[in-house]
């Protein structure tokens, strides 16, 4: 075969690859739709199963349909103490517009015995879980406390927020995002 026949026969095997690429490629930008849990904004929120102190179950799937709130805490948390009684203002604010807050206590590195107090110190009226084995922490990634996770009416994590404590400016803005 002639280098001229060589040239042409590679710039061929090039422009067909190239065409392929073009009309195999996934344009609309989002390869799953966020259909695959994972902790991290723009994917679903994976799911769990927790209950409140007094045997309570609420499983995340079943909330779909209002916009929620994961705030991952501990009572011996400082930045936990301290955005508490603003997440209680939002979600007061915001409830019956189908807001809900999850306030998931990470029981297997607190004491137990605290959360109840807790609770009543900061007059929290949104559902307090449990976490007692440490699997919701995991499947979260949990690095460090507090976390906060908000997630669309639609399932899909739309930011996640690590440290605090967050201000009622930044819920607020956030809240109102997720309510959309």
């Amino acid at each position: 075969m002639q280098k001229s026949q060589r040239i042409i026969l590679y710039l061929l095997i090039l422009i067909a690859g190239a065409s392929w690429v073009v009309i195999s490629a996934d344009t609309s930008g989002a390869t799953t739709s966020g259909a695959i849990p994972a902790p991290q904004a723009g994917f679903a929120a994976p799911n769990f199963t927790l209950k409140t102190p007094d045997g309570t179950s609420y499983t995340l799937a079943e909330l779909r349909g209002q916009a929620v709130l994961i705030n991952l805490w501990a009572t011996w948390c400082p930045p936990c103490r301290a955005e508490m009684p603003a997440i209680e203002r939002m979600y007061q604010e915001y409830k019956d517009q189908g807001f809900i807050v999850l306030g998931l206590n990470m029981t297997y590195q607190d004491d137990p015995l605290k959360v109840a107090p807790f609770t009543q110190e900061y007059s929290l009226t949104f559902p307090i879980l449990l976490d007692e084995t440490g699997d919701v922490a995991d499947i979260y990634q949990l690095r460090s406390l507090p976390t906060s996770l908000f997630i669309g009416r639609d399932g899909i994590i739309q930011e996640v927020i690590v440290g605090g404590p967050m201000s009622e400016a930044l819920l607020r803005t956030r809240i109102e995002q997720i309510l959309k």
